[in-house]
Formats: structure tokens, C-alpha cells, sequence
């Protein structure tokens, strides 16, 4: 099975990912976690291009940099590990491409789906956990630290688009993307939920 978690910034992507994780090696899966970008070796010298703050790029060569960088994870982490009969869990994947360069960027919806395409080579999560959270408290939260990465420091009609942008991806594709909003639940409120649908979608699997 391929689980990949989305949403905007600050959402608890990374958290719950890795709780998922280590739940589902409990009941003895074999579990891969993974994150894009930068989840190969080159995929690391990507995400410091996308992600440091004082890196200026074109819209669309950002969008060719997170299109490598997905190349190359699928290939080399993904496939392979599915191949071995593996869960894989991904901290984004497409989604994040659609929302952030369709909405954030409003670059042209043809041109990203291709790049999409091309680069996931044509592999579709089974299962994917939006993590649904208001900007004004998720960017709050990812920016506690004091510190902000390039897409953090992006104005807020930016993350809003973003997020209304994954909501429009949910409602079209309901089956696959579950919704969670997270702006008021507990950690374990989110995580029980997050383990009562893969259960689930397991059992349906089996």
C-alpha cells in the first residue's frame, strides 16, 4: 500500500506520518517512510535549492526542481520498496505539486498534471491523508521556531490559495483523499482517526 500525507504548512504531516509508522510496525508491517523533496541523495541538494530562504527562483524552474526530485525518489525509494510488498509512506507527493504550483504559483494546470505524470511515473497514492489547517494557525505553528523556509515566508493569500486549492483536490477525488482538519484536535484525536481508516482500508485490501 502507498499512504501519502498533504496539506499546508504547519499542518502535522511529519508527526503523523511518523506515528503512522510506528503503528503499523507494531502490528508487524514491514513500513517504509519516506518525503519529498529531498528523500534521495539528490533529492537533498533539491530541497535546499526549493527550501532556503534566500534561493530565487523562476516559477517554473521550481516546479521542473520538485519534478526531478519526484523522478528520482519514485525510482529509486517507492517502486523499489512496493516491489517488496512494503507500505510506503510518503510526507507529500503529487498533491502538494497540484496545490502549491496550480494554486500558490497559478501556474497552468496542462503543464503541471504532465510534469506530474512524467515524474511520478504514473504511480497514484491508494491512500492519502489531507491534513486540513487554516493558515493564519498553521503557519503560526511551522514558524514557532523563529525560523521560516522559502515557502513560509510566501504572503498569506499565497497559503490560502494553497489550501483551497487542496480542498477542491478532496471533493474530486473523495475515495482517495480523506480529509482531516486540524486546527482544533489533539494530536491523538488526529492520529486515531488516521489509524481507524488505513485499518480499514487494510482489512478491505486482505
Amino acid at each position: 500500500m502507498f499512504i501519502t500525507f498533504e496539506g499546508p504548512e504547519g499542518c502535522g504531516k511529519s508527526t503523523h506520518s511518523k506515528r503512522l509508522k510506528s503503528y503499523l510496525e507494531g502490528k508487524n508491517h514491514r513500513v517504509l517512510l519516506t518525503f519529498e523533496p529531498g528523500g534521495t541523495q539528490v533529492g537533498k541538494e533539491i530541497r535546499q535549492l526549493l527550501l532556503k530562504p534566500e534561493s530565487v527562483l523562476d516559477e517554473t524552474t521550481e516546479v521542473y526542481l520538485f519534478a526531478a526530485d519526484r523522478s528520482e525518489h519514485v525510482s529509486k525509494i517507492i517502486l523499489p520498496a512496493l516491489a517488496e510488498g512494503k507500505i510506503v509512506i510518503s510526507d507529500r507527493f503529487i498533491d502538494s505539486t497540484l496545490a502549491y504550483q496550480i494554486g500558490g504559483r497559478r501556474l497552468p494546470e496542462d503543464l503541471v498534471r504532465y510534469l506530474n505524470m512524467v515524474s511520478s511515473k504514473g504511480l497514484t497514492p491508494d491512500l492519502t491523508f489531507l491534513l486540513d489547517v487554516s493558515p493564519e494557525i498553521g503557519l503560526k505553528r511551522a514558524t514557532q521556531n523563529g525560523t521560516a523556509d522559502r515557502f513560509e515566508q510566501e504572503a498569506l493569500s499565497f497559503h490560502r490559495r494553497v489550501r483551497a486549492s487542496y480542498q477542491r483536490i478532496a471533493t474530486d477525488d473523495a475515495e482517495r483523499v480523506k480529509v482531516i482538519n486540524t486546527d482544533d484536535k489533539s494530536i491523538e484525536e488526529i492520529q486515531n482517526k488516521i489509524r481507524e481508516i488505513v485499518d480499514e482500508k487494510l482489512g478491505n485490501q486482505g
